[in-house]
């Protein structure tokens, strides 16, 4: 009966209570930003300031400053602080890819001028740098067989040395082999190509050929690789090494079988990136390969030419058809390098470990 009646007595009403605080609606930031960059111009044209880099570092200032007091002022300090982290990682992002764009812009605007078919497939012979015609072929060339001579020195020597550095590597050897690579990572282009200049060139009597800007190319590649690699390896998952060593496969058919599969994306990935830092460099191919306006299909003997060497030779003699030649090469190294990026990208995403739903 009590039971009862104590079920017929009105519910004591409950005050509801709020957990949710005023917060600033979504749009709010880029109102911010609009109004950032309208007031960063509008100080820089009353300051005298010409320079749109014043202007944007101006208005970046104004969008962190203005984000963290109306968030303070809304939401309260600790959102405002978290809004000006968010913010400070939004105005370097801008900051980093602004320079990237400007310079794609400026390569393709002015490398499109003279980039056709008859660029790509005839050289400079029987040319003057400061006629107008011409073309890149033999520059392209060089790279192609420079860079691929450099990747099959390099690729394996790093490969094996990432190896032995993650599944044998224990003592003095193995920080020794660390050490070196670390300092190889940091030698500057010009200082290689002295050393193949000194040893292949000078002491041991061979002339300038691609291949010996290859092996200085090589020396450059090699501890990107054996970095790369070795992080690689180091993600492989140990019980994946367990599993096959407790069913009685040797070590190395382990490795073989197991770990280099399971990696190999990364690797891959890593030797493409290695392979587009090698692509650009100069110096090495000015010391050893000398240039040359012919077509010389041979990398083992004489000179040969390449797209930076080219773009370099092209920039120095100053005309208008020079130049152009210049820019139109530059955009053809660019195209070479982000095709080894997507390329790479393709790779790593194909060979990625597909996980079961």
């Amino acid at each position: 009966m009590s039971q009862t009646l104590q079920d017929k007595r009105p519910a004591t009403p409950v005050r509801p209570t709020s957990l949710s605080h005023a917060r600033l609606p979504r749009w709010a930031p880029a109102a911010i930003a609009v109004g950032s960059v309208a007031a960063g111009c509008g100080l820089g044209l009353a300051a005298g300031w010409h320079s749109r880099v014043q202007w944007g570092m101006l208005s970046a200032l104004i969008f962190v400053l203005a984000t963290y007091a109306i968030t303070t002022k809304v939401e309260g300090s600790r959102q405002g602080k978290d809004r000006v982290a968010t913010s400070i990682v939004w105005v370097s992002f801008i900051l980093a890819v602004i320079p990237l764009l400007s310079l794609a812009w400026v390569t393709i605007s002015k490398g499109v001028k003279v980039l056709d078919p008859y660029f790509l497939t005839h050289s400079m012979s029987g040319l003057l740098d400061t006629d107008a015609g011409g073309g890149v072929y033999h520059a392209l060339l060089g790279t192609l067989e420079q860079v691929g001579i450099a990747t099959l020195i390099a690729a394996p020597i790093g490969l094996l040395t990432a190896v032995y550095l993650v599944e044998y590597g224990s003592g003095r050897l193995a920080h020794a082999v660390t050490f070196f690579v670390d300092v190889m990572t940091g030698i500057p282009s010009i200082v290689a190509g002295l050393f193949i200049l000194a040893t292949w060139n000078l002491m041991l009597g061979f002339g300038p050929s691609g291949f010996a800007g290859a092996m200085a190319l090589a020396i450059l590649m090699m501890p990107v690789v054996v970095r790369s690699t070795e992080e690689m390896l180091k993600l492989v998952p140990n019980e994946l090494r367990e599993a096959s060593l407790a069913l009685g496969v040797p070590k190395w058919r382990t490795i073989l079988k197991v770990v280099l599969p399971t990696a190999i994306g990364g690797i891959t990935t890593g030797v493409m990136l290695a392979v587009a830092r090698i692509t650009g460099e100069t110096a090495p191919v000015l010391l050893l390969v000398f240039g040359t306006k012919l077509i010389n299909p041979n990398p083992f003997e004489g000179a040969q030419s390449s797209l930076p060497l080219y773009v370099y030779e092209q920039y120095a003699v100053g005309t208008d058809a020079s130049v152009d030649r210049a820019w139109a090469a530059a955009l053809v190294l660019i195209a070479f390098v982000m095709i080894l990026n997507l390329v790479a990208r393709g790779i790593a995403r194909w060979k990625a470990p597909k996980t079961g739903r």
